[in-house]
């Protein structure tokens, strides 16, 4: 058949006839636009932020003048922030002490949605912001590197930074619970700048150590701020929206 095909063409060339190419059907190299992310304005982003990682620590590492301390400097960073209007709360569980009951930190954060200064969602809510289902444990939530921003929306140093202050101190277990040991795990419930004291701490950018947990990653070795910092620390702490 290869044969006689040849044949034929050979024939008709022979013959004068012209061969006429097909049409070339223009094709559209230009690559297609990816699906922008929905902007959001300033305006929207403020009336959304609800979570951030403090830009400064109070200066005394751990002994942060206890709760209360912790939750006005929570306020007062906010406020600088345009967002003083709203209720705002430290991450941060104490243990049981003077006939006080333990307060985990989960509980004292609210319901959530929150969202960093910029409006990216950080969690739905507690169960997604801890992982409590296998199904939100799998989910995973947003509080990362990248968007556990301060409240200028600045990323805190981390891990491969200098300094690195990826240390955020929690008082607190994975579950976002205090501790029932004996031990002391959050610095005589953030009173004591006690070089042999501990505070357990979590890591923003989930990096290092054996367990990288944003909330409960390995306990500091003292509580004084040059203890926190010669860990990879500086006094840091989560706020949260307590809506």
């Amino acid at each position: 058949m290869k044969f006689k095909t040849l044949a034929l063409c050979t024939s008709l060339l022979s013959a004068g006839v012209a061969f006429t190419s097909l049409p070339v059907v223009a094709q559209n190299t230009a690559a297609t636009p990816r699906p922008q992310a929905p902007q959001i304005s300033p305006e929207e982003a403020l009336q959304k932020f609800s979570f951030f990682t403090t830009s400064v620590g109070l200066g005394k590492g751990a002994n942060l003048g206890g709760l209360a301390g912790a939750d006005a400097h929570c306020q007062a960073l906010a406020k600088a922030a345009g967002a003083g209007n709203k209720t705002w709360r430290a991450y941060l569980s104490t243990q049981a002490a003077d006939g006080k009951p333990a307060i985990n930190a989960r509980d004292r954060i609210g319901k959530g949605p929150w969202y960093n200064v910029k409006g990216a969602l950080i969690a739905n809510d507690v169960g997604h912001l801890h992982g409590d289902t296998l199904a939100q444990a799998q989910l995973g939530s947003n509080l990362t590197r990248n968007q556990a921003l301060t409240e200028k929306g600045e990323r805190v140093l981390g891990a491969g930074d200098t300094p690195n202050q990826h240390d955020i101190l929690t008082g607190s277990k994975t579950d976002g619970t205090a501790f029932t040991d004996a031990a002391d795990h959050t610095c005589k419930n953030y009173t004591s700048t006690a070089a042999d004291g501990s505070v357990q701490v979590g890591h923003f950018d989930r990096t290092g150590g054996g367990n990288a947990s944003w909330n409960s990653a390995h306990p500091s070795r003292g509580c004084g701020q040059e203890n926190l910092v010669a860990t990879g620390g500086a006094g840091l702490f989560y706020c949260f929206v307590a809506n």
